[in-house]
């Protein structure tokens, strides 16, 4: 039995009826237009150029810049730093125009301006609805006036006693070489920024700033490079009896220990034992963050830390300004190499006793690596001199150490150079100082350019000094003259000393590119 299908029949489907909507025209321009979602009767294009979603907003505004910092000012007292067409300075800007908080910005550039114009034009798209349901968005320009105003912090830095803290760094030495050294490290962290006024004083500097904290932070920059004690003092400058309101002067009181590089050091016998039962007369070869001795008979060094020599302090036998030449007649290596120290046994004789006598000296020193017969060294001369220091005199009444003292103790290679090398491929940078009231006297002057020129053969002698401070490609137009004015004022006598005798110098690679624009003073 089989089922029968009925055929598919078709349904019909009622025809769709269009929507239409009321059309108008536009009042302005007679342009069709839906009657139903228009707004005022007006189409999109008429509606754009009759409605003004800008107005109320300013065209013109003044930027005040300060042109010692080179900071801007965004009211109402906020002093900011913001680099040309970054977007620091394009939020100020935008903070800067009246009725800019009604509309919804959408979008916000710079439009480039002549460096000399003093003017930044800003370029800005806002959007906001007009009519219900319509929303125009717009572009326009906006220029600004770029005057000139002092910030407080650099009026107060132009006039005098204004500061709020100063550190008084102080070292007790006849010679400037550990300032120079400090100096440059705070040139190469930049530990100086913070400074209103930096003035040189008798035995030190002192550094002056207009708020505590920055004077703290330079401390703690002080503590962590060098081996320093600190004390802080305060003074009340007025008070306000209604408001309890005290305005204070702080002064921190910053103490180097005088201790250089290449003295002659002679220990309390007690704390020799403690610091590794090293021998009490040492030289010290390094001042980081503590003092590094080394005993030229056995290579032994030893460190004393900034809390164990404050605790019992202790000077100097004697700086560098003692150092005697003398040449070294034979040497011989005998013993171990500790990093760039190396134990030999040399027999000196001072240069002048050389046509006079035939007295000899005998010891040992840690120069073996680089010390040849013929060279000339520079050292300390024990015998026959009287030192006045109660270390030395425990060494001599001790019966353990009274006979372990030494005719001669070497320190460093001397080279034969001229009076003022001018021909170096490199330079420092110093920082800018207010000498005081006074200018310095001219011995004075001579002083500090004969120990400035010290600290610079320093650098180019010894590599881990070297490694430590920022080295500058000198100019070259200034090497060529000073090159050209060596020659033509260079003597047959010191041409004859130098010639045949390598002198250090620093390879180009190790000195960084000048930039412009440092605040600091060039020095060579």
């Amino acid at each position: 039995m089989s089922m029968d299908i009925d055929a598919p029949v078709s349904i019909a489907t009622l025809p769709s009826i269009p929507h239409t909507g009321a059309t108008i025209l536009c009042c302005n321009c007679g342009a069709p237009i839906d009657g139903t979602s228009s707004a005022g009767a007006l189409c999109y294009d008429c509606v754009k150029l009759t409605v003004d979603i800008s107005e109320g907003i300013q065209r013109e505004a003044t930027l005040h810049i300060c042109r010692d910092c080179e900071r801007w000012l965004q009211p109402p007292a906020h002093w900011i730093t913001a680099a040309l067409e970054s977007r620091e300075l394009l939020a100020l800007c935008l903070r800067k125009l009246r009725g800019l908080s009604k509309v919804r910005i959408i979008d916000a550039s710079f439009i480039w301006t002549e460096p000399h114009s003093r003017r930044v034009k800003v370029k800005i798209t806002i959007q906001q609805e007009a009519f219900q349901g319509t929303i125009i968005q717009q572009t326009f320009e906006v220029e600004y006036v770029v005057n000139y105003h002092q910030c407080p912090d650099c009026a107060k830095s132009f006039t005098a006693n204004t500061w709020r803290a100063v550190v008084q760094l102080r070292q007790k030495v006849p010679h400037k070489r550990t300032f120079l050294y400090l100096e440059q490290l705070i040139l190469k962290h930049s530990a100086h920024r913070d400074t209103i006024n930096i003035k040189e004083v008798k035995d030190g500097l002192d550094f002056y700033y207009a708020a505590r904290n920055h004077a703290e932070k330079f401390v703690d920059f002080l503590t962590s490079v060098a081996p320093v004690r600190s004390k802080k003092s305060q003074e009340l400058i007025s008070m306000d009896i209604h408001t309890s309101t005290k305005s204070y002067k702080f002064s921190f009181s910053v103490e180097l220990v005088p201790i250089c590089k290449d003295d002659l050091v002679a220990l309390p016998i007690k704390l020799a034992k403690q610091i590794g039962n090293i021998s009490p007369l040492t030289i010290c070869y390094r001042v980081g963050t503590s003092i590094n001795l080394l005993d030229p008979n056995t290579l032994q060094t030893a460190d004393v830390s900034t809390p164990i020599y404050w605790r019992s302090p202790f000077v100097s036998l004697a700086d560098v300004q003692e150092l005697v030449e003398f040449v070294v007649m034979d040497i011989e290596p005998v013993g171990p190499q500790k990093g760039r120290f190396l134990l030999a046994e040399a027999t000196v004789a001072r240069a002048s006793d050389l046509g006079v006598n035939d007295t000899t000296y005998f010891t040992r020193t840690h120069l073996g690596a680089v010390l040849h017969p013929g060279d000339s060294v520079m050292g300390y001369h024990l015998t026959g001199t009287n030192f006045n220091n109660p270390n030395f005199e425990a060494l001599e009444q001790s019966s353990a150490h009274a006979s372990s003292i030494p005719d001669v103790m070497l320190v460093k290679k001397f080279y034969a150079r001229k009076k003022k090398n001018k021909s170096r491929n490199w330079r420092l940078k110093r920082m800018n100082k207010d000498e005081g009231e006074m200018l310095p006297k001219k011995q004075d002057q001579d002083r500090m350019e004969r120990d400035f020129e010290m600290f610079l053969r320093d650098v180019e002698e010894d590599t881990e000094l070297r490694s430590t401070v920022a080295l500058y490609k000198a100019q070259q137009e200034k090497r060529e003259r000073d090159r050209m004015e060596g020659v033509e004022t260079a003597s047959v006598a010191e041409t004859e000393e130098t010639e045949g005798e390598e002198l250090p110098r620093i390879e180009m690679e190790e000195l960084l590119d000048e930039f412009e624009g440092l605040e600091v003073e060039d020095e060579e």
